[in-house]
């Protein structure tokens, strides 16, 4: 028998989560949903399909230029697929990506919105110590009052960040791997963290100036 307090944090979960729903334009899935308990890894029967992902995925990379060591784009790809997976196991992820968004803003887990996701392919990429590919952060919404989306791009070595290949395992939901050239993603519009930074430095500095 549920107490008064248990109703109660259901009630403060359930507003809570439609608030949230109704103000989050950015770090937005395609379609939302509210169902829960969706397989956070994927079961041993859909083995053959993400090995099929895995190799699209080397191909893809291997596919940003004639320098790309094949054997680098390989392990990058299966880090890309199968990690995020093991990601959405230990924080918990079993629901669509907003509901999940909105467990971590009001403490019910403590990690799953798209920075931690970035953040942990970025750190297990460069772990691998890549020569002939490179590993660059983007940030889309960074300059309007939708929430920021961050990703990993990688890039073949020393071609620019908006020349890569996006890899978003934050977007599908439960560590599913969502991947894109920059300049085919039409859902973000994405910039350099590089240049998010500058330009918040340069915004910080305008208001203080104003108000001095």
């Amino acid at each position: 028998m549920r107490t008064r307090a248990a109703f109660g944090r259901v009630g403060y979960m359930a507003g809570a989560l439609a608030l949230s729903l109704g103000l989050l334009g950015g770090c937005s899935a395609p379609s939302v949903s509210t169902q829960t308990g969706g397989p956070a890894v994927a079961p041993a029967q859909d083995r053959d399909a993400l090995e099929a992902q895995i190799a699209e995925v080397t191909q893809a990379l291997r596919a940003l230029g004639p320098g790309v060591d094949p054997d680098e784009a390989a392990r990058a790809a299966r880090i890309a697929v199968l990690k995020p997976l093991d990601w959405a196991r230990e924080w918990q992820v079993v629901d669509a990506p907003l509901v999940h968004n909105v467990k971590v803003v009001n403490g019910f887990r403590e990690k799953g919105v798209c920075q931690d996701w970035a953040d942990a392919m970025e750190i297990a990429l460069h772990a691998e110590g890549f020569r002939t590919l490179d590993i660059h952060r983007a940030i889309a919404n960074a300059r309007n009052i939708k929430l920021e989306h961050a990703t990993v791009i990688v890039t073949a070595d020393g071609q620019p960040w908006d020349s890569g290949l996006i890899l978003d395992p934050w977007r599908i939901g439960q560590g599913r791997l969502y991947t894109a050239r920059v300049g085919e993603d039409d859902r973000y519009s994405w910039e350099s963290r590089e240049a998010v930074r500058a330009w918040t430095r340069e915004w910080k500095a305008r208001a203080l100036a104003q108000q001095g």
